[in-house]
């Protein structure tokens, strides 16, 4: 049998029924939020770890131009290294059948027999090559499933000048290109873009590496200094071209990962505990009213014995009623949810397995939450009812004073009806609660902006990149850096309008004890295809001397405009020298720094030469020119603009438009039920009012107008501050999420305060509909016999 109280617990739930329905939904959005999150970092932090270990991907990369392998010995004697692998790797020129643009193909050496001792194979399809057969090659899943390319098919690379055709017999998976992207680009383009694994003497063959090595990975044994093994592998490396070591955080595709990871983390945190605050906001509103209402049922409680915690118990069972069924909800959503970006995961990075697992700890951690912050929000209306005396609780609550508005004693009375004059009255007799219920739809309106932002900041940063700043059609990079007069061949390229080269130096900067490997990229002074922009979206004028840092790579050295940052040349002699910080450039994914073209040679101490072109091109005869760049020998790779901007189309904006309908839909939760809330608040404290008012003769078009009034001045006033507090929340969420490698413009479009502003709007019509028609069922007999 149920104790008394349980029951009254049911009816009053019962009688709420909508409300507590509405709640539930934003309790649920929660806490499958907090789910999502989490369970999409269980399952990919869990895959990495497992994959990085199975496969044993190195800790320390390193490229040079030749070493010998008598170097290796040397280098597998540094303290804490565990083991030392040399491998050849190059990229080739592909030409495909029926794909008229250039592929690139980054080769990299494998024993023929056996499985590199790091970074081994995953084979999906097919074997493994065979020795003494030297065009057999081994392609990247990717690759291979953006190509339609099975065990059998040919491809033909370009590989030191010459054409080889080579046979697929097997298609993999590595742990080093988990996200298989170039270095340099900011999306994977797999149609373009695969990795070819191709036996190790045929490589030594073709590419004049009998006896040598380019590429170094190295495992580190537990409690190895990474960076001390760093420092002695540059050291042994500088002479032989060493281009900078770097350790497994820097390595481009488990970097991608772990930012992935990293952002999930700060979303396991923002979004829910804004989620959970508008439900615990909503409990608070919802539960004082209740308590409000009863007075009298609480001091009849009291005096039938029932003490004053067991009264406050009663009404807590409410509340954890309502979470205990919100989060079942929200479990089950967020399971799903989970289980849904498990699988988009699954595809955007190229795992064997990648297995969706929902732990305990999680429901349990998650209901945690989700019971703290209700608690912690209904916290004052139970201790209201627990220090409420019976004597007290047996008469009414005191009638509300009524006095003049502001309006009034102003003398504009006349220019407002009655119902108008008293929606006024009624706001400005209870501010505060007028305030909390506009800031609770404020909030909605909010969190709809921050669902919506995340595809405004790609969109932006998308535009800057390839409208504004990247101009050019195609970038050619040449195997060597050539003479300037380069610049002639490529303009007599068929189809090309103009072009503009450019000359690449690998560099490590230092600032203090700061340290940072990456790259400055000479070009003109005002270049026109490949143009340096301020976080303004304006051209930067590159400083005759000085260096031109991006912002990202300026944050984490540490230095401003003015200020002065060492550089080290990881290319031909090595030289150390001092360059001026000029200015700070845009550069949203990455880092990068620019130099005019001459002011770099004159650094270098070398003469006139260019690592590459940008091309603008004719698309009429764009055909021509691609079989002539594939059959040109010193092009090292081809990177066209429109690929980059068709891969982003078809992976990263599909995986984003679902992110976004996640929050979207979360966020339509949280604005349908906080405006409904507030509606049905609304309508049970001013329904005996409004009923006394159909008494007296008001028509039910005019009581609407009044509870529906005051519901659309409160809807009005929060739109603007909820904007506010939405684009407050983006710059948190940016400011929580944004690393070195990717930093996100706090930016709003236009679009997406309108489509905040329809929902919470459309919410309120909904609302408004559903009380106006309990006002025309108010009991008016019920309000005559009530004694006040």
């Amino acid at each position: 049998m149920l104790a008394a109280l349980d029951r009254k617990m049911i009816r009053d739930v019962w009688h709420m029924k909508g409300q507590v329905l509405a709640i539930c939904l934003v309790l649920a959005s929660g806490v499958a939020m907090f789910i999502l999150a989490l369970t999409a970092l269980d399952s990919l932090q869990m895959t990495l770890s497992a994959y990085c270990d199975r496969y044993r991907l190195g800790h320390v990369f390193a490229h040079m131009k030749r070493a010998p392998l008598a170097l290796v010995e040397q280098l597998s004697a540094i303290p804490g290294v565990a083991r030392a692998e040399p491998r050849i790797t190059f990229d080739a020129t592909l030409d495909i059948a029926g794909m008229t643009e250039p592929a690139i193909g980054r080769l990299i050496s494998i024993p023929e027999t056996r499985q590199p001792h790091l970074n081994a194979l995953h084979l999906r399809e097919g074997r493994w090559i065979e020795p003494g057969r030297d065009d057999e090659v081994i392609i990247s899943e990717a690759f291979a499933l953006a190509q339609r390319m099975h065990p059998g098919d040919r491809l033909v690379a370009i590989l030191n000048g010459r054409r080889k055709r080579l046979e697929i017999v097997g298609v993999a998976l590595s742990p080093e290109y988990i996200y298989q992207i170039r270095p340099g680009d900011i999306f994977p383009d797999d149609k373009r873009f695969g990795v070819i694994w191709m036996g190790q003497r045929p490589m030594e063959a073709v590419f004049d590496m009998d006896g040598a090595f380019n590429d170094l990975t190295i495992s580190l044994m537990p409690g190895a200094s990474v960076k001390e093994v760093l420092r002695r592998v540059d050291q042994l490396t500088e002479p032989y071209g060493g281009v900078g070591a770097f350790d497994r955080s820097e390595q481009v595709s488990y970097r991608f990962v772990r930012n992935e990871i990293d952002q999930l983390q700060s979303m396991a945190i923002v979004v829910p505990t804004i989620f959970l605050s508008v439900a615990a906001f909503l409990l608070n509103v919802v539960l004082k009213r209740l308590v409000s209402t009863q007075r009298e049922q609480i001091a009849a409680i009291k005096a039938f014995g029932y003490t004053h915690w067991e009264v406050g118990l009663h009404y807590l069972k409410l509340v954890l009623f309502i979470v205990f069924c919100g989060g079942l909800l929200g479990t089950a959503m967020g399971a799903y949810l989970g289980w849904n970006l498990s699988r988009m995961y699954a595809r955007f990075y190229h795992f064997p397995h990648l297995q969706f697992q929902l732990r305990a700890q999680t429901i349990v951690l998650s209901g945690l939450i989700a019971v703290a912050a209700a608690v912690l929000g209904t916290w004052r209306a139970v201790s209201a009812a627990i220090n409420l005396p019976p004597a007290e609780a047996m008469r009414p609550e005191p009638p509300a004073k009524f006095r003049p508005t502001v309006l009034e004693r102003l003398g504009l009375q006349r220019l407002f009806d009655q119902p108008t004059r008293m929606i006024m009255r009624h706001l400005e007799r209870e501010p505060i609660k007028a305030a909390l219920a506009s800031f609770g739809i404020a909030m909605a309106v909010a969190v709809l902006v921050v669902g919506n932002f995340g595809l405004d900041a790609v969109n932006y940063i998308f535009a800057a990149q390839f409208d504004l700043a990247q101009r050019q059609d195609i970038s050619l990079t040449f195997v060597e850096p050539r003479p300037a007069r380069a610049i002639f061949e490529a303009e007599h390229l068929p189809g090309v309008i103009q072009s503009e080269v450019f000359r690449a130096v690998p560099v490590r900067f230092r600032a203090g004890h700061r340290t940072r490997l990456s790259g400055i990229v000479g070009l003109p002074q005002r270049p026109r295809l490949n143009q340096v922009i301020d976080d303004d979206l304006r051209n930067v004028v590159l400083p005759p001397e000085g260096v031109v840092l991006s912002t990202n790579l300026a944050q984490a050295l540490g230095v401003d405009v003015g200020e002065p940052v060492t550089v080290e040349i990881l290319e031909g002699e090595r030289p150390i020298r001092s360059l001026v910080v000029g200015a700070i450039a845009s550069q949203f994914i990455g880092t990068a720094a620019y130099m005019e073209i001459g002011a770099l040679h004159r650094f270098m101490r070398e003469g006139a030469s260019v690592s590459g072109a940008y091309l603008l091109t004719d698309p009429l005869v764009n055909d021509n020119l691609y079989q002539q760049l594939k059959e040109t020998p010193g092009v090292a790779s081809v990177a066209l603009k429109g690929a980059v901007v068709e891969s982003f189309r078809n992976t990263v904006a599909e995986n984003l438009l679902r992110m976004r309908l996640f929050n979207i839909g979360f966020a339509s939760i949280i604005a349908f039920g906080v405006v409904y809330n507030s509606a049905r608040i609304a309508l049970s404290e001013r329904g005996r009012e409004l009923a006394s008012l159909r008494v007296l003769g008001f028509t039910r078009g005019e009581i609407s107008y009044i509870l529906l009034g005051e519901l659309a001045v409160l809807t009005l006033a929060a739109l603007p501050v909820g904007l506010t507090i939405g684009y407050i929340l983006c710059w948190f969420a940016t400011t929580s999420t944004n690393s070195e490698f990717i930093s996100l413009p706090v930016v709003v479009q236009r679009g997406t305060y309108a489509f905040a502003v329809l929902v919470v709007l459309i919410a309120a019509l909904f609302s408004g509909l559903v009380v106006r028609r309990r006002l025309d069922h108010l009991d008016l007999i019920a309000v005559l016999k009530t004694r006040e």
